[in-house]
């Protein structure tokens, strides 16, 4: 296998074994790509705009071995496919959790908690790290999200969100670990130290814990609206 295929082939592992469960009958989580689609679409549009700009001033960047040299602008192709596959992985554990163990347990009594500590331990780190453009963005971008639930949206789902994003940490924690050099290649994604705190869990920056729960939150916060916009109107 040529390595200029190890990201796509990543992509292409990532979303493979949940496409094809997406047809089991209890879960049936091809009757939510009507909500996932649009979700996707809008969230990728927001998040491809910030990697743009980011690849551009250097905060982070693709390594030529390991991608196919596709681009469109400065981003490759498998980047552009992370916000497919990725979300729609993530998120068929989402639905998978909730169909078999609908309430949320502690989760859901500590939603608001739970939403609260992570806004003011984001707060802290924006005002702290204001001038590493990955923590002071990443920590920005949260801290709009969870206030938006907070205090508009107040989502009942928050607390089998945050189940679920516990969940989602361990094939989080595989696929950005082969991104960022665990194991299997060197970086495929390399970043810039100077544009984060510089710490690490294992290879992996510990701002993308955050930045996966905003992809994962703005993702199931559209794909809950456009669920419950269809059942409002039958």
């Amino acid at each position: 296998m040529s390595s200029q295929y190890l990201y796509l082939i990543i992509n292409i592992g990532t979303i493979l074994f949940p496409f094809i469960f997406s047809f089991e009958k209890r879960v049936a989580y091809y009757t939510w790509w009507k909500y996932l689609i649009p979700a996707f679409l809008l969230t990728a549009s927001l998040f491809l705009l910030w990697d743009h700009f980011f690849t551009i001033w250097g905060v982070w960047g693709f390594s030529e071995t390991y991608t196919t040299g596709i681009k469109l602008g400065v981003l490759p192709l498998e980047e552009i496919l992370f916000f497919i596959t990725v979300p729609y992985a993530s998120i068929f554990i989402y639905a998978f959790v909730n169909r078999f163990w609908p309430h949320a347990g502690v989760f859901d009594r500590y939603q608001k908690q739970i939403s609260i500590g992570i806004l003011i331990i984001a707060s802290l780190v924006m005002i702290m790290h204001y001038d590493r453009a990955y923590t002071a963005l990443n920590c920005g971008y949260a801290i709009v999200l969870l206030a938006l639930q907070l205090f508009w949206i107040k989502g009942k789902y928050m607390g089998q969100f945050y189940r679920f994003y516990l969940w989602h940490l361990i094939p989080f924690f595989i696929v950005n670990g082969i991104l960022t050099g665990t194991g299997i290649a060197n970086e495929v994604v390399w970043y810039n130290n100077q544009e984060n705190l510089g710490i690490r869990i294992g290879t992996i920056p510990v701002e993308d814990t955050l930045y996966s729960l905003s992809l994962m939150l703005m993702n199931i916060t559209l794909l809950e609206y456009f669920k419950s916009r269809k059942q409002n109107a039958a």
